[in-house]
């Protein structure tokens, strides 16, 4: 009898694990109709919107997904052809073993833009999208015809002691069994003013917790960081051959980085930009963070239509 109870736990238990869905089947309908395009045989999945005659091509950040430029795409769809993807490893996409650095993304990027024929495409990058963005756009010029970076990583930069120190303070054990309370806070940091929108956000990012892919994620989130300190774009700013509009909130509480660069200003970073970047325009929104397209969508929106007009 023992036996037999034994084994009925062990056929139950197993029924549980393998009854969990992956991240694509848990997260909450995105605001606009998702597809997907397989690329070096991972699942992308990607929006698409608008028909316009340019092509804004929106890259999301760390722990994000196409999602996050909801407010961008439903206010600019109309004037432009509105693309957003998730990358390799985030929401609706395939989660693989990868080394998850810029230029990494770069690559996805530019085979993204070949499988969907994309053409007249202005770049528009989020944090660590931004760091992506400016190895695509030096890597493949003749893709890009304008760049935006919104609060990009990248620009801000550590010492080999300070990036040592994140990457083994940040685990794939330790964003696993991150608290929902903690989870709570961490999207607080986002925001000077978090819009009331981002409850969607923080109810998916608990209820992936059991995704059957959620560990993949883990490490996805992991070595994105760790590809964003040891793939830097310093290097990179001076080749930057597109006209480049950088936006940042003043009230970014997540670049600099308060604990290693403790003196640096977000303004600062943004200087960073128009020192090294040749034809650069830096633009600060007043009380707005990080994720300052979401929490200032019209400000953010009509930077971009005045740049992708402009001559």
């Amino acid at each position: 009898m023992k036996q037999l109870s034994f084994l009925f736990a062990f056929i139950l238990f197993n029924a549980c694990v393998y009854s969990q869905k992956p991240m694509k089947e848990l997260l909450s309908d995105y605001d606009f109709k998702s597809q997907m395009v397989t690329v070096d045989d991972l699942e992308i999945s990607y929006i698409k919107e608008g028909s316009g005659e340019k092509t804004l091509l929106f890259v999301h950040g760390l722990s994000s997904n196409a999602d996050a430029w909801s407010k961008n795409i439903d206010a600019l769809k109309n004037e432009y052809t509105c693309v957003a993807l998730d990358l390799p490893g985030y929401g609706k996409s395939s989660k693989p073993e990868a080394d998850y650095t810029a230029s990494y993304f770069a690559e996805i990027l530019y085979k993204f833009i070949e499988k969907l024929a994309l053409k007249n495409i202005i770049l528009v990058g989020h944090s660590m999208g931004g760091q992506a963005s400016v190895k695509l756009a030096v890597h493949h010029p003749e893709t890009i015809e304008k760049l935006i970076l919104v609060a990009p990583a990248g620009l801000e930069q550590f010492s080999e002691a300070s990036g040592n120190l994140m990457k083994s303070f940040l685990t794939p054990e330790s964003v696993k069994n991150t608290t929902d309370e903690q989870i709570v806070k961490n999207y607080a940091l986002n925001f000077h003013d978090q819009p009331e929108e981002v409850s969607k956000m923080i109810a998916d990012r608990i209820r992936i917790k059991e995704a059957s892919d959620f560990d993949a994620h883990c490490n996805a989130i992991v070595n994105s960081v760790s590809g964003m300190l040891n793939d830097p774009i310093h290097n990179d700013l001076k080749s930057i051959s597109q006209p480049t509009l950088v936006i940042f909130g003043d009230k970014d509480m997540l670049i600099p980085n308060r604990y290693f660069n403790p003196t640096l200003t977000t303004k600062a970073v943004g200087e960073i930009a128009l020192k090294y970047i040749p034809n650069a325009r830096l633009e600060c929104i007043e009380n707005a963070g990080h994720f300052v397209q979401f929490e200032k969508p019209s400000e953010v929106n009509a930077l971009i239509q005045e740049f992708v007009s402009g001559n």
